[in-house]
């Protein structure tokens, strides 16, 4: 399991590291102490952390406009595999982004809940690349 240290946390979900170490603090957001004692995130955890703060996001008057090609730094939070074809979802700050692509590549990839990943959005398509 990937696990991220409070500094990468913090720039996936969009926040300072300052406001990750007070979450971890008040207990908002959980971590653990690697073997080198610093304070690390599982990447599941974060993910789910990543969607709960997403849900609790301001009003779409906050959000930023951005033009149609973007990369969107952030975690994967959920994946459905076909035979063929997959779904993986990824939580960008308060951006949720959902990319249709092979199963194949998603393999290739190494993507799995947890995992840090760029979605780039070019018109009205998705594309994943694994960070």
């Amino acid at each position: 399991m990937q696990s991220y240290t409070i500094g990468q946390a913090a720039r996936l979900l969009g926040v300072s590291p300052d406001t990750a170490r007070r979450w971890a603090d008040a207990g908002r957001l959980t971590t653990r102490r690697d073997d080198a004692g610093r304070r690390v995130v599982d990447g599941r955890d974060l993910a789910a952390f990543s969607v709960e703060l997403a849900k609790s996001a301001t009003t779409e008057e906050d959000t930023p406009y951005t033009s149609a090609r973007n990369a969107f730094p952030g975690i994967v939070t959920a994946i459905k595999l076909g035979d063929v074809a997959a779904q993986v979802e990824i939580q960008a700050g308060p951006h949720r982004l959902v990319s249709l692509l092979t199963r194949e590549a998603v393999e290739e990839l190494g993507l799995e809940v947890g995992v840090e990943a760029t979605a780039r959005v070019k018109s009205t398509n998705v594309h994943i690349d694994r960070t």
